[in-house]
């Protein structure tokens, strides 16, 4: 019996060996793919297009996360590495207009109150007192 738990043990471990070894290779491979592809590119545009892309092979990795809508965090790289090369005013716009632009699966669910507040309140910049308070409350009051 003794010697049926030591090859158990011994089996498991090679197991849980090989895959954090076949993990590590994954990774290793993105990022090599990735360097390949950045080659030409320096300072901060390399920075963003290494995050995007080893992000992206990640997700592209998993096809049931590629159905699920965008996280904020995910829309945020999307939208850094489509920004490049913008500066100033032009870039804060387009960050505004891409980030607030919601995902087409998610646009058809009722948004959550929570939501809701978010979004009128980015609406609302730039409005103070009584034009604010009556944005808000015609904001928060739509359904959709």
């Amino acid at each position: 019996m003794n010697m049926r738990a030591t090859a158990l043990i011994a089996v498991l471990s090679l197991t849980l060996g090989a895959n954090t070894a076949f993990a590590a290779n994954s990774q290793q491979s993105k990022m090599s793919e990735c360097n390949k592809q950045a080659a030409d590119k320096k300072g901060d545009d390399r920075k963003a297009f290494m995050k995007s892309c080893l992000s992206a092979s990640a997700s592209a990795s998993a096809p049931a996360e590629a159905s699920a809508p965008m996280t904020q965090q995910q829309r945020m790289t999307a939208c850094n590495s489509q920004a490049s090369g913008k500066k100033g005013d032009d870039r804060k716009a387009f960050m505004k207009s891409c980030l607030s632009s919601a995902p087409a699966a998610a646009a058809s669910e009722p948004m959550t109150q929570q939501q809701r507040m978010t979004a009128c309140n980015t609406q609302a910049t730039g409005k103070s007192g009584d034009d604010r308070k009556a944005f808000m409350k015609s904001c928060l009051s739509n359904k959709g």
